[in-house]
C-alpha cells in the first residue's frame, strides 16, 4: 500500500482573511467548505496540480513559535521582486530578503511563514 498527499493543513484563526490572502496567492479558488462534527467550518482551496488542497482549518490559538512545514512559491510569471511586491499588497510581509540566497522568506496575514524562490 502507498499513501497519497490530500491537503496541507494551515491553523487559521480568522479562515476569511486567509482564504482571501491564499486564493489570492495562489490565483486559484476555494474547492470546498466544509463543517466538522464540532461545528468548526474549514476550507479548501485548490492548488492546481490535481487532488490535493491547502486546507484552512480553524484554531483559537494563535501562532506562537516558527513553523515546522511552509510553502515554497515560485512566480510563473514576472521576477521574484514582482512577485513578493504583488504577495505583500495581499497582505504578506517581508521576513528575511536573504540576499544569499535564492529565496524571500515572507509570513501570511497570520505570520505563517512561507518562501517565493526564482521563477523556475
Amino acid at each position: 500500500m502507498a499513501a497519497r498527499l490530500l491537503a496541507v493543513a494551515v491553523d487559521c484563526n480568522d479562515v476569511d482573511v486567509m482564504t482571501e490572502f491564499w486564493t489570492t496567492a495562489l490565483q486559484t479558488g476555494v474547492s470546498d467548505r466544509w463543517t466538522d462534527s464540532h461545528g468548526k467550518q474549514y476550507v479548501e482551496i485548490s492548488l492546481g496540480t490535481g487532488d490535493a488542497v491547502l486546507l484552512l482549518q480553524p484554531v483559537v490559538e494563535t501562532k506562537s513559535v516558527k513553523n515546522r512545514v511552509h510553502l515554497d512559491l515560485a512566480t510563473v510569471a514576472g521576477s521574484q521582486d514582482d512577485e513578493v511586491e504583488r504577495l505583500c499588497s495581499a497582505g504578506a510581509s517581508v521576513i528575511d530578503l536573504a540576499p544569499d540566497d535564492p529565496w524571500v522568506v515572507l509570513a501570511d496575514p497570520e505570520d505563517n511563514e512561507f518562501c517565493v524562490l526564482l521563477p523556475r
